[in-house]
C-alpha cells in the first residue's frame, strides 16, 4: 500500500468491527430481558403476530376471569337455595303432622301454625337478602323481563334463559295444536248398562264399584234404585283420595280425572252388580288423559297436561297453561324484553361469548301453582292455612313450591357445570396454547442466544485486532524514504 491519506482497510474494518459490536449489543440486550423482540425493529412481522397473540391472551384471560366469578355468583344463589329447600321440607313435615288431628289439641294446631308462618318469613328473608357484591340474587332482579303476558292464556311463566340481542326483544309464540283432556269414562242411562232410563240403579241391581285414580283407589257400594246424584255426592267426598270426580247429567254418570295429562287415568270396574261403563281408550273399564300439544316458535315443546316447556340454545322457560287454553286450538304470544343475570365469559364481547339465566323470585307470593294456590296461602289467614284444616291443599302447595326450588336449583347447577366450568377449561387449554406460540416468537432462546453471543463476542476481538493492524500499513510508506 502505497496511499496514505486513505486508509482502506482501516475502513473495512471500522465497518466490520461496528456491525459485530451492534450485534454483541444485540445478543446482550436479549439474553438481559429474555425478549427476542425488544422493537419492532427486530422482527417486524413478528412483532405484528405477538401483538395479535398477545390481545388474544387478554381477551382468554379475562373470560377466564368473568367465568370464575360467575361461578361465584351462581355457587352463592344455590346455597340460598338449599337453605330454602330445607325450611320447605320442614313447613311439609309440620302439614303432615298437623293432619293428624284426632291426635292434636287445638293449642298445638295453633304452634304449628305459627311455626309454618315463622318458615314462611324466614323464606322471604332468604329471598330478599341473598345478594353478591351489592346485588340482590333471589328477589327477582334477575329475572327476565317480559311484555305482553295474557295472564287468561298463560297463568304463569318462569323464563330461565333466553338470548335477547341488544336494545332489542324476543317474540315467543305458544301454539296448542292438541288440547288437553281429563281422563273420562261415561255410564249411560238405559240399556245394559246397570242404569235405568230414569236415572237411578234399576231396581234390585245392588253394586260394588271400584274407583281408581292417579291418587289412589276407593270402593263404593250402592243399593238399587240409588240415583246417579246420590252416586256422584258420594264419589266427589272421596275426590281428594282418588283424584275422580263424578257428575249426574240427563244422559247418565261421567267420571273424570281432577288433573290434565297422559299420567292421569280414571278406571271403573264393577266388582258386584252390573255397572258397564262405555269403554276408554286403554280398555274396557279404563282411559287416560291427554296432555296438550304445543309449538314454542315452531319447535314442539314438552307438555304434561297443561305444563308446556322448551329448552333450547335461545330459549329456556316453563309455562303454565291455563284451562281455557290449554283444552282449545288457539295461540297466544309474549315478548322478552332483557333482564336476566348476563355473564360475558368468550374473549370478544360479543353475542357468543355471552350467556344469560333467569333468576325467579322465590318468595312465599311466586312458589307454588296457580292451581292449588301460592306457599304465602299456607300462613294464617289464607286460604290453606293448616288451622283451617286445609291439609290437602297446602300438601299440594308445598310439593310444587319443594319442585320448583329443586328444578331451579338443579337449572343453576347445569348452568355452572355445562356452561361455565366447560368454559373455563376450555379458555385455559386456549390459553395454553397461545401463550406458548407467542412465547415462541418474541421470547429468547437463550441457547441460541449464547451461542450468538460467544460467536459475537470473538468478532468483536478478532476485528479490534486486524483493526490494529490495518492502523499498522501506512508505516510501510517509510521503508521507501530510506
Amino acid at each position: 500500500m502505497s496511499r496514505i491519506n486513505q486508509n482502506v482497510p482501516a475502513l473495512q474494518a471500522i465497518h466490520q468491527l461496528s456491525r459485530n459490536q451492534d450485534d454483541l449489543t444485540l445478543r446482550l440486550e436479549r439474553l438481559s430481558t429474555g425478549l427476542r423482540i425488544n422493537r419492532g425493529s427486530d422482527d417486524p412481522a413478528g412483532l405484528i403476530a405477538s401483538q395479535s397473540l398477545r390481545s388474544e391472551l387478554r381477551g382468554l384471560a379475562g373470560a377466564i376471569e368473568n367465568s370464575e366469578r360467575a361461578i361465584n355468583v351462581i355457587a352463592t344463589a344455590d346455597a340460598a337455595l338449599s337453605e330454602t329447600g330445607a325450611l320447605l321440607l320442614e313447613i311439609r313435615g309440620l302439614i303432615n303432622r298437623s293432619a293428624n288431628e284426632g291426635a292434636l289439641s287445638d293449642t298445638e294446631l295453633q304452634a304449628n301454625q305459627l311455626q309454618v308462618d315463622s318458615l314462611l318469613e324466614s323464606i322471604n328473608r332468604i329471598a330478599n337478602t341473598t345478594q353478591f357484591n351489592g346485588k340482590k340474587l333471589l328477589n327477582g332482579q334477575l329475572g327476565y323481563t317480559i311484555s305482553s303476558q295474557t295472564t287468561t292464556e298463560i297463568a304463569r311463566l318462569q323464563v330461565f334463559g333466553a338470548r335477547v340481542p341488544n336494545n332489542g326483544s324476543v317474540s315467543v309464540t305458544l301454539q296448542v295444536t292438541q288440547s288437553a283432556q281429563t281422563a273420562s269414562l261415561f255410564i249411560p242411562l238405559g240399556g245394559g248398562s246397570g242404569l235405568s232410563a230414569s236415572g237411578n240403579l234399576a231396581q234390585g241391581n245392588n253394586v260394588t264399584i271400584e274407583i281408581q285414580g292417579s291418587q289412589g283407589t276407593e270402593i263404593f257400594g250402592f243399593t238399587g234404585s240409588t240415583t246417579t246424584a246420590t252416586i256422584a255426592t258420594a264419589i266427589n267426598s272421596f275426590t281428594d283420595l282418588t283424584g275422580i270426580a263424578a257428575s249426574a247429567s240427563s244422559g247418565g254418570l261421567t267420571f273424570s280425572s281432577t288433573g290434565f295429562g297422559s299420567n292421569e287415568f280414571v278406571s271403573v270396574k264393577a266388582i258386584s252388580g252390573t255397572f258397564t261403563v262405555n269403554a276408554g281408550d286403554q280398555g274396557d273399564t279404563r282411559d287416560a288423559g291427554r296432555d296438550a300439544g304445543v309449538l314454542v316458535n315452531g319447535q314442539l315443546a314438552t307438555v304434561d297436561g297443561l305444563i308446556a316447556s322448551i329448552r333450547t340454545n335461545g330459549l329456556d322457560f316453563v309455562a303454565d297453561l291455563t284451562q281455557s287454553f290449554g283444552t282449545a286450538l288457539g295461540s297466544s304470544t309474549f315478548g322478552i324484553t332483557g333482564g336476566g343475570a348476563l355473564f360475558q365469559i368468550g374473549p370478544d364481547v360479543n353475542a357468543d361469548g355471552l350467556v344469560s339465566i333467569g333468576i325467579p323470585t322465590i318468595s312465599t307470593s311466586n312458589l307454588g301453582n296457580s292451581v292449588d294456590g301460592f306457599l304465602n296461602s299456607i300462613g294464617t289467614g289464607g286460604s290453606a292455612s293448616l288451622v283451617g284444616g286445609n291439609f290437602v291443599t297446602a300438601e299440594g302447595i308445598i310439593k310444587s313450591a319443594i319442585e320448583q326450588v329443586s328444578v331451579l336449583s338443579g337449572r343453576l347447577g347445569g348452568f355452572q357445570a355445562n356452561q361455565l366450568e366447560t368454559n373455563i377449561n376450555s379458555r385455559r387449554v386456549a390459553f395454553e396454547n397461545v401463550t406458548a406460540a407467542e412465547s415462541a416468537i418474541r421470547d429468547t432462546d437463550y441457547s441460541v442466544e449464547v451461542a450468538n453471543l460467544t460467536r459475537a463476542q470473538i468478532l468483536v476481538q478478532s476485528t479490534t485486532q486486524i483493526l490494529g493492524l490495518a492502523n499498522q500499513l501506512p508505516q510501510n510508506v517509510l521503508l521507501l524514504l530510506r
